[in-house]
């Protein structure tokens, strides 16, 4: 059931944005190579600030390059706890990689002066 959150990115063919739900799957079917730069660091915020902390990126299974790409930019991405590859049985096996997020931080500072 979609709970309502929607995230805007990539273009389609006619360059019009498309909305993409905010659940603990992210399938990259869809997307160009040169487009997970932007889209993963913003949905992995998406994700945390509605209560996700952990997703599903399929990126298939392919000539690896997607995966290896999708691999790289997770051990860059501050959101990123860890990540688990292949994704297991009845999870996409070789074609998917789970990621783990870090809980958002407190805002709040110290108390007192």
């Amino acid at each position: 059931m979609f709970d309502g959150h929607e995230f805007f990115q990539g273009p389609l063919v006619d360059d019009e944005p498309h909305r993409i739900p905010i659940t603990s799957e992210l399938d990259l079917h869809t997307f160009r190579p040169s487009e997970i730069g932007d889209l993963l660091p913003e949905y992995f915020t998406e994700c945390l600030t509605n209560g996700i902390s952990s997703v599903r990126v399929i990126h298939g299974k392919g000539t690896g390059s997607l995966r290896e790409g999708v691999h790289a930019l997770l051990r860059r991405l501050p959101q990123v706890a860890d990540f688990h590859y292949p994704a297991g049985e009845g999870s996409g096996g070789w074609g998917a990689t789970w990621v783990r997020l870090h809980a958002p931080e407190s805002k709040a500072g110290p108390r007192g002066d």
